[in-house]
C-alpha cells in the first residue's frame, strides 16, 4: 500500500489528536498526589474493562497498519521530549551499552580523564542549512550552565575551548559526562536571546535542530509533528513522520493504545505492564536509569536502627527478587547492596546483594536482643516494641513496594505502620525523620546525605572513600572506590537498596530496531528504526 499523501496524513493525524484540552490541562494542574489518587481509582474501576478492551481490539483489524510510515507516540509533555528527534548529542549508547559517535565522529581524553576533545562529524548542518560547528557546542554548554537555567551544574564544567570549527575541548570536574544526554543548540538562532526567558522562547514551538527529524508543527498541550530530515548524516530516516501526542502521566492515553490510535507509549507505569504485554500487537521494552531506585533509608539515630545487625536482619527478611515480580520489573534487573557507577551498571559489574534468608534474619535479631515476649506477635527488647512508622512517597509505584516489605517484616516479628508523605525526600535531606523511609536518590544526593549526617550514619572509612570518589575523574579508580563502598554497605547496611529505576516503553510490533535495555528509548533512536508488515 502506498503511503498517504502529506495532506491526507495531516487530516488523519488531526482526527486522532483532537482531545478535550481542558481535561488535559486540568489533569496537568493537579498535584502529583491527586494525580496518584486518580490513577489508583481508575485502575480499581477499570481493570476488568481494560482486559476486555484489549481482547476485543485483537479481534479487529489492526488500525495502526493504515498509517503507512507515520508513527504516533503518546508522551507526557516534558521540556525534553523531542530532544533526540530534533537534536544530536555528541555520543550515544550502542546496543552493548558502550559509546558511539553522533555529532562527534571521534574523541579522546587526557590521562586524568578530566579533559575531553571532541572532533565533530564533518558536513552536519542545522535544518536551515547553516553548518554545525564547535562554537555551537561551546555556546550550548555555556547557555545550560547559565545561572538562570542551570540544566548543567556550573561546577561540572571547568572550561570549554574551541580549537577550530570542528574541534572543541571540554575540561570537566569528574567523570559524570555531560555528553551522555546533552544535545546542542544553534548559536546563530539563539545567541541573542535572553537566557532568563529560556523556557518560554518561541524557538521551542518549532525548533531548528541538526538531528534525524525536522519539526513541522506544534499544538500546545496537544501534539507535535515531525518529518524525516533528508540531509541527516545517516541518511533519511526510514520512519517518515513522527507525531508526539501529549497525554499526561496518569490514565490519559491508554484508551488510545487499546483502540489502536497510537503506536507507542513512553514511561508506561509498571501496573499496566502485564495487561499490555499480553496484547499481541505490542512489545514491552525497558531500560534502567541512573537516578537511583527504590530504597529504604534507615534513621540510625532511632533506637530501633542503631545496631547494624538489626539493619542486616531487616534487609535479609526482604525478598528483593520476589519484589521485582510484584512490581512487574524485569526478573534479571540488577540488584546490589550499595551505590554503583553508570559503567558498572552497563557492564553488570555488580556483586549480588544479601540473599533473602529469614532464618538468618531471625538469628541476628535474637543476637541483638530482640525476642518474643508472652506470645506477642511483635518482638521486644528492654520494654521497647519493634514497631515503627515507614514513610512512603505519594508516588503510587511505592505503595506495592511498601506493602510487600511490610508483609515480609511481619514474618520477622517487626511491625511497620505505613504513612504516605508528599515530602519524603525533603524529610530525609533535612534529617527530620525518626523512622524508615521509602524513596530513591542518585549517588550524589546519597553522598550528600552521608556527609551531612542526615541519616545519622557515621563511618570514617565511608566518608574517606566518598571524598575520593567525588574527586577522581578516572573511571577505573571510580569503579574501584564504588566497589569498596558496596562492601562496606553490605556490612553496615545504612541503606537497603530494593530495585533500580526502570522505565518501560510500549511499542507496536511493526516498529523494529528496539532492544532492551540499551536501545529501548524510542525517541532517542527513532532515526535508526524501521517499520515492517505495514500492510498487515
Amino acid at each position: 500500500m502506498r503511503s498517504p499523501s502529506h495532506s491526507t496524513q495531516n487530516m488523519y493525524i488531526d482526527n486522532l489528536l483532537l482531545e478535550d484540552r481542558e481535561r488535559v490541562m486540568t489533569s496537568q494542574q493537579k498535584s502529583p498526589f491527586l494525580r496518584a489518587l486518580d490513577r489508583r481509582r481508575f485502575i480499581q474501576v477499570s481493570a476488568g474493562s481494560l482486559a476486555f478492551a484489549a481482547t476485543g481490539c485483537r479481534r479487529q483489524k489492526d488500525q495502526a497498519y493504515s498509517r503507512g510510515s507515520t508513527v504516533i507516540v503518546a508522551v507526557p509533555e516534558l521540556p525534553s521530549y523531542d530532544n533526540w528527534l530534533v537534536f544530536l548529542p555528541l555520543v550515544a549508547l550502542n546496543e552493548t551499552g558502550e559509546w558511539e559517535g553522533r555529532l562527534a565522529e571521534r574523541w579522546e581524553h587526557s590521562p586524568d580523564y578530566r579533559e575531553w576533545t571532541y572532533y565533530l562529524r564533518p558536513g552536519v548542518r542545522w535544518h536551515d542549512g547553516v553548518p554545525v560547528t564547535a562554537h555551537d557546542v561551546k555556546f550550548s554548554l555555556e547557555l545550560l550552565t547559565h545561572p538562570d537555567i542551570l540544566e548543567i551544574s556550573p561546577g561540572d564544567i571547568e572550561s570549554i575551548t574551541v580549537i577550530n570549527d570542528q574541534t572543541v575541548t571540554v575540561r570537566q570536574r569528574h567523570t559524570t559526562n555531560y555528553a551522555v544526554d546533552q544535545v546542542h543548540y544553534p548559536k546563530h538562532l539563539l545567541g541573542s536571546l535572553d537566557p532568563k526567558q529560556f523556557y518560554d522562547w518561541d524557538f521551542w514551538n518549532k525548533p531548528v535542530g541538526n538531528g534525524p527529524y525536522r519539526c513541522v508543527r506544534k499544538v500546545p498541550q496537544t501534539m507535535m509533528e515531525f518529518e524525516a530530515n533528508p540531509h541527516h548524516y545517516l541518511g533519511r530516516a526510514k520512519i517518515e513522520r513522527v507525531v508526539l501526542k501529549f497525554v499526561g502521566w496518569g490514565r490519559t492515553g491508554f484508551p488510545d493504545i487499546l483502540a489502536g490510535n497510537v503506536d507507542a507509549r513512553t514511561f508506561v507505569n509498571f501496573e499496566w505492564v502485564p495487561t499490555l504485554a499480553a496484547d499481541v500487537r505490542f512489545h514491552i521494552y525497558y531500560w534502567y536509569g541512573m537516578t537511583g531506585g527504590g530504597a529504604i533509608y534507615w534513621q540510625h539515630r532511632h533506637p530501633l536502627f542503631r545496631d547494624s545487625r538489626v539493619r542486616r536482619a531487616l534487609t535479609l527478611a526482604i525478598d528483593r527478587r520476589e519484589l521485582l515480580q510484584v512490581l512487574n520489573l524485569p526478573k534479571d534487573a540488577p540488584l546490589t547492596d550499595g551505590p554503583y557507577t553508570a559503567r558498572q551498571l552497563r557492564r553488570r559489574e555488580l556483586a549480588e546483594p544479601l540473599p533473602h534468608d529469614l532464618a538468618q534474619a531471625r538469628e541476628l535479631l535474637e543476637e541483638a536482643g530482640w525476642h518474643y515476649r508472652n506470645g506477642a506477635a511483635v518482638r521486644e527488647r528492654e520494654g521497647l516494641t519493634f514497631r515503627f512508622t515507614g514513610l512512603i512517597s505519594s508516588d503510587p509505584n511505592f505503595y506495592p513496594t511498601a506493602i510487600h516489605v511490610q508483609a515480609q517484616l511481619r514474618r520477622l516479628g517487626v511491625e511497620m505502620v505505613l504513612r504516605m508523605d508528599e515530602d519524603v525526600g525533603g524529610r530525609i535531606r533535612r534529617g527530620e525523620f525518626q523512622e524508615a523511609a521509602f524513596h530513591h536518590f542518585p549517588n550524589s544526593t546519597l553522598f550528600t546525605l552521608i556527609r551531612n549526617n542526615s541519616l545519622g550514619y557515621r563511618n570514617a572509612k565511608v566518608l574517606d572513600v566518598v571524598q575520593h570518589a567525588l574527586s577522581t575523574a578516572d573511571p577505573n579508580v571510580e569503579d574501584r572506590l564504588y566497589g569498596e563502598l558496596r562492601e562496606i554497605f553490605r556490612e553496615d547496611m545504612p541503606v537497603t537498596y530494593l530495585f533500580p529505576t526502570t522505565a518501560f516503553l510500549l511499542a507496536h510490533r511493526r516498529i523494529r530496531g528496539l532492544r532492551s535495555p540499551y536501545r529501548a528509548d524510542l525517541l532517542r533512536y527513532m532515526g535508526e528504526l524501521w517499520l515492517e508488515d505495514q500492510n498487515g
